[in-house]
């Protein structure tokens, strides 16, 4: 199976292998980046430099500022400046005295990591959802991150989660980007998604790293095929002893130069034969989706996968982590450990999680569970269980992404709209949560009775003026709600007579009954009639009617006023 893992980039993996620390830097290619010089009293000879190896010997190659992309400033104590940041500036620097020959570049080295932004889409628990994810191919060292998303080139919101609010199913015609604040300009290249199935889904990627493998430019598009599912099956081989093992997939859509092997958690090429007392722990991976790991026989390995690798919660409720491990029979004394790691604050690096009031532990066989309670905002990280003392031997991640959300009430198209139009109210998360809540709406504090089944979502339609007022919202079973947030609805205007208007109406009024009079009589003075009874009969019907008809028009006219 697809662990749920595969909701998670195996970023860990990269970490591990690139060394992100304290003495790192990750900013965003395109960007600008400032680092620092490490010498406490630095002198006018002071130089910058690359490190790098060559024949099992430290080189440094010296670099020179051009004004333009490369600056040193010797007023801020010789802080190197790169400019519009490059895939080929990864390296690490040093600062140092160029007339120190025995300490040159000895500690106090940086590592600069350059990264760019890609929408990552990962299965969801529907069968025909995935869900998104703003990933850098490093952990940003700049904090707080804010994250913006982007619909059809369009502002959707910004978050300081890098999941996309909302489960996202097939639209072809719609695209997703994202960005972090102050970088708007570097955007992540859009994607688009298609063939959405129980076993399969199609991303078109506009460009970037996600198709640098595919014999082609990164800036043309390109389109991948993804599993919901991936597997690592282990299969006996004509050799006694040995045993082979396969990487199946739910898609046979699922191109072969898209899978890669792993090995202990470390890039590997596909294995040939495995001895069944093999230690290594094995799993491989379509792109960044990741399969369990697994092991020839649990008695000789060690392995750790988790039940859930993507955990979206809501503030003021409770979360179980769970994972599921195996190591050496000869081992079972061996401690079993949770750590916390906030990305945001590399610095800090992991934190060993202890039991207290909040916060239990749960053993049961080859699972060992980590019980949050009362969910805060601070608990957002990523949880990393360890057996005993493999932190040195293993890279610590993949672990399980938790994000802690409250709710917020959002209306679209407005907070201030017309009577009759369409509005919809949203009980907004920073992640798409990952279990089916039922919800309750407030309009002033006071319950909504609504007939059916309430969701995130309330649309009036039409609205009007007694829809305005505070709304907020909460989920069934949480005493915690939202916060107030007012719909203001304007009646809509009528339309109003000018006073040139009124005047030729007026007008009209006295001059037509005048008109059709003055003409009657006139009508009547040129006909020579023998009889009296027919002139007599005519100025009865005549003047009399014809003015009390159109003397009547002014009541209709007022009607339509």
């Amino acid at each position: 199976m697809l662990s749920a893992g595969a909701e998670c980039v195996f970023m860990g993996l990269f970490l591990y292998i690139s060394g992100v620390g304290a003495n790192s830097i990750c900013a965003l290619e395109g960007s600008s980046v400032d680092l620092p010089c490490s010498a406490q009293l630095p002198k006018t000879s002071m130089k910058w430099f690359t490190v790098r190896w060559e024949d099992n010997k430290k080189v440094q190659d010296q670099i020179f500022a051009d004004g333009k992309r490369v600056n040193i400033s010797e007023e801020s104590n010789f802080t190197i400046t790169i400019n519009d940041l490059r895939e080929s500036d990864k390296n690490t620097y040093c600062c140092s005295d160029v007339n120190d020959t025995l300490n040159k570049c000895q500690g106090g080295e940086i590592q600069l990591l350059v990264a760019d932004l890609q929408v990552k889409v990962f299965p969801a628990t529907g069968e025909k959802t995935v869900s998104l994810m703003c990933s850098s191919s490093c952990p940003l060292t700049e904090s707080p991150v804010v994250y913006i998303w982007y619909k059809n080139t369009e502002f959707l919101y910004q978050d300081s989660s890098p999941w996309y609010q909302e489960l996202i199913s097939s639209e072809e015609s719609v695209t997703y980007s994202c960005a972090v604040r102050g970088y708007e300009h570097l955007r992540a290249p859009e994607v688009s998604l298609a063939s959405l199935t129980s076993a399969c889904f199609t991303v078109t990627y506009a460009k970037g790293r996600m198709c640098s493998n595919q014999q082609r430019p990164e800036d043309e598009p390109c389109s991948i095929t993804y599993p919901r599912e991936i597997q690592v099956h282990v299969q006996k081989t004509e050799v006694w002893g040995h045993f082979k093992l396969a990487c199946n997939t739910s898609c046979p859509q699922t191109e072969a130069q898209t899978i890669t092997w792993y090995k202990n958690r470390r890039l590997e090429p596909a294995p040939q034969r495995v001895p069944i007392s093999s230690p290594d722990s094995y799993s491989c991976a379509v792109k960044h989706l990741l399969s369990d790991e697994v092991c020839i026989q649990d008695k000789y390995c060690s392995r750790v996968n988790y039940v859930n690798r993507r955990i979206c919660a809501l503030q003021g409720s409770s979360v179980n982590i769970s994972s599921e491990y195996s190591h050496p029979y000869n081992q079972q004394s061996k401690s079993k450990s949770w750590y916390k790691n906030r990305r945001s604050d590399m610095a800090a690096g992991e934190e060993l999680i202890k039991n207290t009031d909040r916060i239990k532990f749960h053993g049961l066989m080859n699972r060992h569970i980590l019980t949050i309670n009362k969910l805060m905002k601070s608990d957002s990280a990523e949880y990393i269980f360890r057996i005993g003392s493999d932190a040195g031997k293993w890279p610590a991640l993949p672990g399980v992404t938790l994000v802690v959300t409250g709710l917020e009430v959002m209306f679209s198209p407005s907070e201030e709209v017309t009577e009759g139009q369409r509005v919809t109210l949203t009980c907004r998360t920073s992640c798409p949560l990952t279990d089916n809540m039922n919800y309750i709406w407030y309009l002033n504090n006071q319950p909504l009775n609504l007939t059916k089944t309430q969701s995130k979502y309330l649309v009036l339609d039409p609205v009007s003026s007694e829809h305005a007022g505070n709304y907020s919202c909460k989920v069934k079973m949480l005493q915690k709600s939202s916060l107030q947030k007012m719909l203001t609805v304007q009646r809509r205007k009528r339309r109003k007579w000018t006073q040139a208007a009124i005047r030729i109406v007026v007008l009209l009024l006295v001059v037509i009954p005048t008109s059709v009079f003055l003409w009657i009589r006139r009508k009547m003075t040129s006909i020579q009639s023998p009889r009296t009874e027919t002139s007599v009969n005519l100025e009865e019907i005549s003047p009399g009617q014809v003015y009390d008809d159109i003397s009547a028009q002014p009541t209709e006219e007022d009607d339509i006023l």
